[in-house]
């Protein structure tokens, strides 16, 4: 349970927005160049936004701390609200994060899957349908909260920035979700990478896939500075970090 997924998906975004863009070419519009460019710029400087990542790759499928799926919305100051479905059968997890306050619910699969044994089925079913409530400062925690870190996103997607010599090439106009997007497209090593940024300013990355060798990635950015919804849990549907604490003291 740590920030590992979020590190993982940051790393993603920039290795898709680090293919080098094509020479300019004169047209009715903004270049390659500038267009990728940009929507790094304000993915970097949003103060949040609405991640949601699918991975179908053999990597995540095949495991159960690396989720194939997240939705999550995020921002500067570690507040966030989502879900996480990790590979090879390891459950989900609903997470909220206030301030320094965290809840996490997860499924009964998923404590079987990091719980061993005759305990994990027992605590599955102690905490069935409840949230682990707790703080950052609690271990058991601290390293799921940094899942909610955006800051540490974007440090991970600034340094990963580095070009290659692989271009990215500009398709024709199309939509999604009801906006016009830009594709900007290349290959690398046998991989397929394509990047929806809006063709409108702000240009703002909305999609990004890459496809081939092992790896199908879908990556979508919605909601660029919009409030991370501030409803927590109720009382009645928590329980509190310590009974885990004491449940799994007892191995």
């Amino acid at each position: 349970m740590t920030r590992k997924a979020l590190v993982c998906t940051a790393a993603s975004a920039a290795l898709l927005l680090s293919v080098a863009p094509a020479v300019a070419v004169a047209d009715d519009g903004p270049s390659a160049d500038e267009l990728a460019d940009q929507a790094k710029d304000n993915l970097l400087k949003t103060d949040s936004v609405h991640l949601k990542l699918t991975d179908r790759g053999t990597d995540a499928k095949n495991s159960r701390t690396q989720p194939t799926s997240m939705d999550l919305a995020l921002d500067r100051d570690g507040n966030c609200v989502g879900t996480m479905r990790m590979g090879s059968g390891g459950g989900t997890l609903d997470l909220v994060k206030r301030g320094e306050e965290v809840w996490m619910k997860p499924d009964t699969a998923f404590w079987k899957s990091q719980v061993p044994g005759s305990q994990g089925e027992a605590v599955a079913e102690l905490f069935k349908n409840r949230y682990i409530h707790g703080s950052t400062t609690d271990s058991l925690l601290k390293g799921l909260s940094g899942t909610c870190d955006l800051t540490a996103f974007q440090k991970e997607l600034y340094s990963g920035g580095s070009t290659s010599d692989t271009h990215l090439t500009k398709g024709t106009e199309t939509k999604i979700d009801g906006t016009k997007v830009t594709p900007l497209k290349g290959t690398r090593d046998g991989e397929r990478t394509v990047l929806y940024v809006t063709s409108a300013a702000p240009h703002r990355l909305v999609e990004a896939t890459q496809k081939g060798g092992g790896t199908d990635m879908t990556l979508t950015f919605t909601d660029y500075g919009e409030p991370v919804p501030s409803a927590t849990p109720a009382p009645d549907d928590t329980v509190d970090i310590g009974k885990l604490q004491q449940e799994l003291g007892t191995a």
